[in-house]
């Protein structure tokens, strides 16, 4: 990120706050400064400055499609990107996000629920694939370039030769493919309005057709690593049946659908972990070990897919 990109978007994001000049006491803040992403909040307004190699063409279908599922996706203030400081920007209302330090109160039927209705959404217009598996093959470029030798990397390298090629972004998707969000967690979710109107879902930037068992793969993931319970697996994996979503059979064993994804998504995060670690010069902490211990395991035992 450069240095002068925050405070250009902080002014751009007052200026499109307000429709007209005036003293303004509203409250600023930063919500995201990060290489790939930029967010900025000015009172009710948050712009959103996108990764350096964001397609523009790709980005504007993908608001599109936001625009037109109201009620399953939060819809941009602007149909088409700006551009900042070399960067496209976006401008959305703010909502409440999850709170990260009450995990009781996560809404796991609600992501659901929203997930089963956004597999169920017919594409409103040509959206590009979704960017799930491109993004797990990033994360496993930057662990060989920046952790080749680090004794994690082998078992989590292992793990994801043994994915079918799709699941690492390397061919097309199976044919069976719905609207995907991408890139799903509990972050990805907020009230709106604020502070306490309906879950919707955010950050279009993964958008697109693809296999809609990739947006549980990350819960599922944390399932089977341990971090996740069994009591907010059950809730999740339940709401989502009874909300008619397609990833996975009504009933019976989900994971004929779900282990390609899962190990993938489990690949991706233990990648991003031991990558961080090494950066920051620091040993892996319980979670991350956990993760590599869990592509170690996945290393000896092929994956099962229906998709191949």
């Amino acid at each position: 990120m450069t240095t002068d990109l925050l405070p250009a978007l902080t002014a751009h994001v007052t200026a499109t706050a307000h429709a007209s000049p005036h003293t303004c006491r509203c409250t600023t803040a930063t919500l995201a400064a990060r290489e790939d992403a930029t967010v900025v909040r000015h009172a009710g307004t948050v712009a959103k400055a996108h990764a350096p190699d964001a397609d523009p063409t790709g980005l504007t279908v993908r608001l599109t499609v936001a625009a037109r599922l109201p009620g399953i996706l939060l819809s941009p203030l602007t149909p088409t990107p700006a551009e900042l400081h070399g960067r496209l920007v976006t401008h959305w209302p703010y909502g409440t996000p999850v709170d990260p330090d009450d995990p009781d109160a996560a809404p796991w039927e609600a992501a659901a629920t929203l997930l089963a209705r956004l597999h169920q959404a017919p594409a409103p217009t040509a959206v590009p694939p979704m960017r799930g598996p491109a993004k797990a093959a990033h994360a496993i470029a930057l662990l060989r370039t920046t952790a080749p030798r680090h004794p994690a990397t082998a078992p989590v390298l292992r793990a994801w030769t043994a994915l079918p090629p799709w699941a690492r972004g390397e061919t097309p998707m199976p044919d069976t493919v719905t609207l995907c969000h991408g890139d799903l967690h509990l972050g990805q979710l907020v009230r709106h309005p604020a502070p306490d109107g309906p879950w919707l879902l955010i950050d279009v930037d993964d958008l697109g057709t693809g296999v809609p068992a990739w947006d549980l793969a990350r819960p599922a993931a944390w399932y089977a690593c341990g971090l996740l319970t069994p009591d907010e697996w059950h809730r999740f994996l339940t709401a989502y049946r009874a909300a008619g979503g397609p990833a996975v059979p009504s009933d019976g064993d989900p994971w004929t659908a779900l282990d390609v994804p899962a190990r993938a998504l489990t690949v991706q995060t233990a990648a991003r972990a031991v990558t961080k670690a090494v950066v920051a010069g620091r040993p892996l902490d319980e979670v991350e070990r956990s993760l590599v211990d869990a592509c170690a395991r996945m290393g000896s035992v092929s994956p099962a897919s229906p998709t191949g």
